[in-house]
C-alpha cells in the first residue's frame, strides 16, 4: 500500500502543471521577467534571459497559447478562405497554411466560398467576425466580382492567387506569367515547334491576354505568348485548347481530344494546370500518340499525382513551399501591426523535369 501511495503521489507531482511563477521562482527573478522572455520583449541581460530560457526548458514549461493571446488582445486563430478543397492546389495550401501558422503558436479556421454567387468571397469580406479570428488570407476565385473597395477592410488581410488586390491588400502569389514563359521555353529548348495549350477561359483574344494582369488562365496564355514571340513565332489559334473554368481531368482528356480531332499538328502541350495535363495525357495515349516522342506535355502546381503516372509528368512548382509561409508570416505582422502599407510579394518557379518531356536539349 505504501508503494502504491508513493507511486500515486509522484504521478500527481508529474501531472501538476508548471506555472509561470515556478518558473520566476525558480530562475531567481521576478514574474514579470519571466513573462517578458516568454513573449521575447523587455530589457534584461542576456545572462537572464539565458538563465530563465533554461529553466523554462528543464522545468518543462508550456506556454498557455490562449490566455497569451487573449492577454494581447488576440484570438490566436486565422482565417483561410479557399474557393474549394476539393482542387488539390488548394487542398495543399490550407495544409501548408495550417503548418506554418502552427510554427507560430497559431491556429487556422478553414472556410469555403460558393464561386460567384452572394455567399462568395465579397459576402465574407462584409461578414467577418473579429472576435473569433485576428485576420484573413484569401484565396480568390477568378469568377469572383470583386472590386476594389472590397478589399478595403478594417481587418488583417492577406491574398493569394493570381487575382490582383490593385495595391489595396497584401498579395502573396508566384509570377504566372514569367512561369508560362519558361514552360513553353522549355518545350521549344527540348524540340517542339507547334505548341498547344489545354486551358484556356473563352475565346483567343491575343491582344487582350497579352494585356492581362491578373487570373491564372490569363497570365499563364499571356507568358505563353510573349515566349512563342520572343522565338520568332507565332501562335495558332486553333490550338488554343478551350475547357472554361473546368480544370479536371476530364476536361483536359475533352479538349485535347478536340485539338487531335481537328488535325492541326502539334508536337508540345503546355496545359495550365497538372489535372488538365494529366487528362491530355490519357487522349494522346489512347490515340498512340507517342510521349515524349511526338508530343511533349509540361502542366502547372505539382501536384503529388504528377511524379506517380505511367509516364511521370512535368511540371512548373507551384512554390506552395514559399507562399502559405509568406503569406501567414504576412498576416501575422499585419496582426501585431509590424506592416501598414500593402506590398506584391511574388517569386518565381521552375521546371521539375519528368519522363513527359524529353531530357536533352534540340540542338536545333
Amino acid at each position: 500500500m505504501g508503494e502504491t501511495a508513493a507511486t500515486a503521489g509522484t504521478a500527481a507531482t508529474a501531472k501538476k502543471r508548471v506555472t509561470l511563477r515556478d518558473v520566476a521562482q525558480a530562475a531567481g527573478v521576478s514574474l514579470k521577467t519571466a513573462s517578458n522572455v516568454i513573449n521575447g520583449n523587455g530589457r534584461m541581460s542576456g545572462e537572464t534571459r539565458a538563465r530563465v530560457e533554461q529553466v523554462i526548458k528543464d522545468l518543462g514549461y508550456r506556454v498557455n497559447v490562449a490566455a497569451r493571446n487573449l492577454n494581447r488582445d488576440h484570438t490566436g486563430f486565422i482565417t483561410l478562405a479557399v474557393p474549394s478543397l476539393t482542387a488539390p492546389y488548394l487542398a495543399e495550401l490550407a495544409n501548408r497554411i495550417i503548418d506554418a501558422a502552427r510554427s507560430h503558436d497559431y491556429l487556422v479556421y478553414v472556410t469555403t466560398y460558393a464561386e460567384g454567387s452572394a455567399k462568395g468571397a465579397r459576402d465574407l469580406l462584409r461578414n467577418f467576425n473579429s472576435t473569433v479570428s485576428d485576420g484573413m488570407i484569401l484565396s480568390m476565385s477568378e469568377v469572383e466580382d470583386i472590386t476594389p473597395e472590397d478589399l478595403a477592410v478594417d481587418f488583417p488581410l492577406v491574398v493569394v492567387g493570381a487575382r490582383t488586390t490593385w495595391g489595396v491588400a497584401d498579395h502573396v502569389t508566384p509570377d504566372d506569367t514569367a512561369a508560362a514563359a519558361t514552360a513553353a521555353g522549355y518545350l521549344y529548348d527540348h524540340g517542339s515547334r507547334r505548341l498547344a495549350v489545354v486551358g484556356a477561359r473563352g475565346d483567343y483574344d491575343e491582344a487582350a491576354l497579352l494585356k492581362a494582369e491578373e487570373g491564372n488562365a490569363q497570365l499563364r496564355l499571356r507568358g505563353f505568348i510573349e515566349e512563342t514571340h520572343r522565338r520568332g513565332m507565332a501562335v495558332d489559334p486553333r490550338l488554343i485548347g478551350d475547357t472554361g473554368q473546368d480544370w479536371t481531368i476530364g476536361s483536359g482528356a475533352r479538349v485535347t481530344q478536340r485539338l487531335i480531332d481537328s488535325g492541326v499538328p502539334f508536337d508540345g502541350v503546355v496545359a495550365l494546370n497538372d489535372q488538365l495535363a494529366i487528362g491530355a495525357i490519357a487522349s494522346l495515349r489512347a490515340n498512340a500518340i507517342d510521349i515524349p516522342g511526338q508530343v511533349q506535355v509540361i502542366g502547372f502546381d505539382n501536384i503529388e499525382e504528377a511524379e506517380y503516372l505511367q509516364i511521370p509528368l512535368t511540371t512548373m512548382d507551384s512554390r506552395l513551399e514559399w507562399t502559405a509561409p509568406t503569406a501567414v508570416e504576412r498576416i501575422l505582422g499585419r496582426i501585431r501591426g509590424d506592416i501598414s502599407q500593402p506590398e506584391l510579394l511574388t517569386t518565381r518557379a521552375e521546371v521539375i523535369p519528368r519522363a513527359s518531356t524529353r531530357s536533352e536539349r534540340s540542338t536545333r
